[in-house]
């Protein structure tokens, strides 16, 4: 298991329930098979800027640099497909990383994550009916 594996579960924990101690935090990562010390959390929440609150640990600042979503859509998306639970996102040829990018960083909870090539973005998610949801959000920002 390497560092940023570990880190990503932190992230994917303080994001979906709250979380308010180390302790508690390692409890959570043990029952996912990942072994980590009370020094190593410490570290991980130091370099990944989060910080705790009242209502459990979040994260302090995400990166927000790069164009919008709403920017890249609508200068470089050709064609959006559904398939099942899948949506196929067709660009012009060298921008599918910067939609993916700029779509990783929305942290729409319908996706499970994206893959991109050079002028297309396959975009994964939970189910068929989540799929639709994104199709519909992503058609409306290049209808607008």
């Amino acid at each position: 298991m390497t560092k940023n594996y570990r880190q990503g579960q932190i992230l994917k924990l303080i994001r979906t329930r709250q979380v308010h101690t180390q302790e508690e935090l390692a409890r959570e990562l043990r029952g996912q098979g990942i072994e980590t010390t009370q020094v190593t959390l410490s570290r991980d929440i130091r370099e990944m800027g989060i910080v705790k609150t009242s209502d459990g640990y979040r994260e302090l600042v995400r990166d927000t640099s790069g164009p919008s979503l709403d920017t890249v859509l609508k200068e470089f998306l050709l064609d959006v497909r559904i398939a099942q639970n899948l949506v196929v996102l067709k660009t012009f040829i060298g921008n599918a990383n910067a939609i993916a990018v700029a779509l990783d960083s929305e942290d729409w909870a319908e996706i499970t994550g994206t893959v991109a090539g050079d002028d297309t973005i396959l975009i994964v998610c939970w189910d068929d009916s989540r799929a639709k949801t994104v199709y519909e959000r992503l058609t409306r920002y290049v209808n607008e």
